[in-house]
């Protein structure tokens, strides 16, 4: 009798998660002989039992795990290293390898509608997807600075600094943090939301509700919107290909 592989999503609160969803459908559709769990975990320590599990072929990670999962790893992708946060864990040969499919994932999902004008960007949040998102921008040359609740760096401004003038000096806005997330719709990022112009694009991770408040007021404007369902999608994919493909570990 065969196995049943298992597949999962480390994190905190996961009850409406999108990767299970997904998997669950791929599984289905596909006829793959596979099963995608959640798994919440009080704390990051809690990720040692799992990882030693020999039924697991493969794990995704998410809020709050996203960098302190890397210190229990064996080893780490030069991207996911260079970012400083992980997202997809492979079982290979007895070691646990951590990538970053984020930056897959956002790559993918904004070509369509990237313009010159998005030359300079705010990112919303400094956590692991906010890294993942700068690591991309910057490689194709958008200047990036944060706003944060707490900042500690030059890139990075408290959310009472920002004002109509530094909205409408970068065209591209992108919201990686979870507020404005289901069930919590009526929450929405506290920057200027009447500086937005035809010529932005906001970008909200979220993408449960589909609109988050931050999207509709840029809506509202003539802004280009997108959620995060697309890049959710590719990186997905982008996982499902690293689990089932050993031979490059360490692209």
């Amino acid at each position: 009798m065969s196995t049943t592989n298992i597949y999962g999503l480390i994190g905190k609160t996961l009850a409406h998660s999108f990767s299970q969803r997904f998997f669950k459908e791929k599984f289905k559709q596909e006829e793959i002989h596979a099963r995608y769990e959640n798994f919440e975990l009080e704390n990051i320590e809690e990720v040692q039992f799992l990882l030693k599990r020999r039924d697991i072929r493969g794990l995704n990670v998410t809020i709050p795990y996203k960098e302190s999962v890397m210190n229990y790893l064996d080893e780490i992708s030069s991207e996911a290293q260079a970012i400083g946060a992980v997202n997809t864990i492979v079982f290979n040969d007895g070691k646990t390898v951590g990538h970053n499919t984020d930056t897959y994932g956002f790559r993918q999902s904004i070509k369509p509608f990237l313009r010159n004008v998005h030359d300079r960007a705010i990112i919303l949040g400094t956590g692991g997807a906010a890294k993942a998102i700068a690591y991309v921008l910057e490689n194709i040359g958008v200047e990036v600075i944060y706003l944060s609740r707490a900042p500690k760096s030059e890139q990075e401004f408290s959310y009472t600094e920002a004002n109509e003038f530094m909205i409408n000096s970068r065209k591209l806005i992108v919201n990686c943090t979870p507020i404005g997330t289901f069930p919590n719709v009526d929450d929405v990022p506290p920057i200027p939301l009447n500086s937005f112009t035809q010529d932005h694009l906001v970008i909200d991770l979220i993408y449960n509700p589909e609109k988050t408040r931050l999207l509709k007021h840029a809506e509202k404007s003539g802004t280009d919107i997108l959620n995060g369902y697309s890049m959710l999608k590719h990186q997905a994919l982008k996982s499902w290909e690293l689990w089932n493909n050993n031979n490059s570990l360490l692209s």
